[in-house]
């Protein structure tokens, strides 16, 4: 059945009319159904979405360093936009309470779910999956072409809701309820512009959708939609389209972390879906899933229409899946650092299988650790000590994962270009903030330092110097297969070190006040309080340090740019690598390939003895191995 499902499906794209009829401009390159079209429009989708999260941050972070000062250069702007005094968000050029709530929600919810997810699993998945196992496009390419456009709505309402009256969601990325199921009442503009053309019942249900926390809860819907369509999609082309002899263990790795990843998303990120809708209704229609009996704030019930309700109960579904989603954005990012180091050593990685079968152990592990994030909750002993043993438990295949990379570089014969500069960082980032991780697993150390400064470093050194080095790992590596020219490599390394400095001048310091007790949401970065002062010149410190690392992304942008255009010109195999997706025509067709592929080898086969040259292409039947020389298996 495989085979005859992978054979009809190279025959209909084989007899596609997209082989035989002009493609429209908006056919071809906004509404396409090509899985490395779709690709490019996640990646530039998620690359903006991660500079707009990257400035909240630094506006964060002059608030943290300069409590009470006026926003430099946008102060104004950032008080036009947000409505001045009335809206209270920023009065004078000054960031108010409110505001710094608003973009600590954004900054988390943007860089998360519409920056490096997509960016590490939809764009470098769709756009490279499919090439490293021989298919001439995703099994369901409509379906693929759909995902992204439930997405772009998700990303562009969860941006734009900045824009409506009393600002953004403001309960923190985690949405916890009661707080986010009654943040955000019905402002008194919208209520009055509704009314226009409502009743006034329908113009208040009206105003209760157009705030920020409920258009959150609702662009969360589509995001996660988009993953769904996504990862079927993925599991399906990974089952039915391998070329011929591409084996499960002849699978790039990077194939097999995004088919984990895929089956993370959908596992994962149903309930968190179930439990969005859910709030929304606690909003918008006076149920109560989350909603306890007989509210009271300020010495009134907040909720008289509602009881029964668990807060808890959003804390297990959002962690649920909030804890999956760590791997979500780690595991494609160590699969493009493998398939890096593995290229740039010109040697196999060491303990492939290890990588595999570490990667399937991480994935399943992952879904009984979600309730270390709440050990403040109170959970009963027994509870907590097997929330403890499985956290402790799923560090190693992380080790394992860590170690098998480490090994590879010994012997290599190290090529030290810019994608290999930041997947070699990525490893001991990543180590760090796997290590800093492990003192959270006890409840007795994880009480202390809940909701800290060192929760937030530790989670950063996973996701920000770890997860995105290796994502610019890959964009730099895969650049020359999506335009056929190379970035300038002066300007990569120029992009690089004040990058790797500027991320632990950021990070590091937030150990040391999170150890001092500093909370992770005060607006004032801790200056009200006794404790903080010892830590508090950190606050300036990582400050400039995230400015000039702003700064350094302009090589970057202007590499990623310039290149395209001005790049310099390589053929289709510039690094000189093993996989399929380089052994494609450039540009590669729709259909990938041009004709069928037969793969004889596994995917590293770099400096085989007896071999005329340093790499052996999967898909090259000559100087095979005594050990391949048996019958190539479908």
């Amino acid at each position: 059945m495989q085979e005859a499902t992978a054979t009809a499906s190279h025959g209909d794209h084989s007899h596609d009319h997209h082989d035989h009829e002009p493609l429209s401009f908006w056919s071809k390159y906004v509404f396409s159904t090509d899985h490395k079209v779709i690709g490019i429009q996640y990646a530039i989708t998620a690359l903006l979405s991660l500079m707009g999260g990257f400035i909240m941050m630094m506006l964060m972070r002059w608030q943290l360093a300069y409590p009470g000062e006026s926003i430099p250069f946008v102060g104004n702007l950032l008080e036009n936009v947000t409505g001045g005094a009335q809206g209270g968000m920023v009065v004078n050029g000054v960031m108010q309470p409110q505001f710094y709530n608003a973009l600590g929600a954004m900054h988390g919810t943007i860089m998360v779910f519409l920056g490096v997810v997509p960016l590490g699993f939809a764009a470098f998945g769709n756009y490279v999956m499919p090439l490293q196992i021989g298919a001439p496009d995703m099994a369901f390419p409509r379906l693929n072409m759909a995902s992204f456009w439930t997405f772009l709505p998700g990303a562009l309402i969860m941006f734009l809701s900045f824009l409506v009256p009393g600002g953004a969601a403001k309960s923190g990325w985690t949405s916890y309820s009661p707080l986010a199921a009654t943040a955000d009442q019905p402002q008194g503009p919208t209520i009055e512009f509704f009314s226009k053309f409502l009743s006034d019942e329908g113009a208040l249900f009206m105003a209760s959708i157009f705030n920020g926390q409920s258009l959150w809860l609702i662009a969360m819907v589509f995001l996660i939609s988009s993953s769904l369509l996504g990862s079927v999609n993925v599991i399906v082309t990974t089952v039915q389209l391998r070329a011929k002899g591409m084996s499960w263990m002849r699978m790039p790795y990077f194939v097999w972390a995004i088919l984990v990843t895929a089956f993370l998303l959908l596992l994962a990120f149903p309930p968190l879906e179930a439990a969005g809708i859910m709030q929304l209704m606690d909003r918008v229609a006076h149920t109560s899933f989350f909603m306890p009996a007989g509210l009271y704030v300020g010495g009134e019930v907040l909720n008289s229409y509602a009881g029964g309700g668990s807060p808890l109960l959003w804390q297990h579904l959002f962690w649920f899946l909030g804890h999956p989603e760590v791997y979500v954005m780690l595991l494609p990012a160590v699969g493009i650092v493998a398939e890096v180091i593995a290229c740039n050593t010109r040697k196999p990685l060491w303990g492939y299988k290890s990588l595999v079968f570490g990667s399937i152990a991480l994935g399943l592990l992952s879904f009984i650790v979600w309730a270390h994030h709440m050990y403040m909750t109170g959970m009963g002993a027994k509870v907590s000590a097997f929330f403890q043993t499985t956290t402790t438990i799923i560090s190693i295949p992380s080790v394992i994962i860590l170690t098998a990379l480490l090994i590879s570089l010994w012997g290599g014969s190290i090529r030290f270009n810019t994608p290999m500069l930041f997947a070699i960082a990525f490893l001991p980032m990543f180590g760090i903030g796997g290590l800093t991780g492990i003192p959270l697993a006890f409840s007795s150390i994880g009480s202390y330092l809940h909701d800290s400064y060192y929760v937030i470093g530790h989670f950063h050194y996973v996701v920000a110097p770890g997860v995105i080095f290796g994502l610019f790992a890959g964009v730099y590596h895969w650049y020359p297969k999506v335009t056929g020219r190379k970035m300038n490599e002066f300007l990569g390394k120029l992009h690089f070190w004040p990058t790797l400095i500027c991320m632990n001048l950021i990070f590091a310091p937030m150990f040391i006040q999170g150890m001092a007790g500093m909370h992770r949401r005060w607006y004032d970065g801790g200056a009200t309080y006794e404790l903080s002062e010892p830590v508090l010149h950190w606050n300036i410190v990582m400050t400039w340090a995230a400015f000039i690392m702003f700064v350094a992304q302009i090589p970057f942008i202007w590499n990623f740019f310039t290149a395209w255009f001005n790049g310099q010109k390589v053929g289709t195999n510039p690094w000189n690598a093993t996989t399929l997706d380089w052994q494609t025509p450039f540009p590669a067709p729709h259909g990938n390939f041009a004709g069928p592929v037969t793969v004889y080898r596994g995917p590293y086969e770099y400096s085989v003895p007896g071999a005329d040259k340093d790499y052996t292409p999967q898909n090259e039947p000559d100087v095979i191995p005594e050990k391949e020389t048996k019958e190539v298996k479908a």
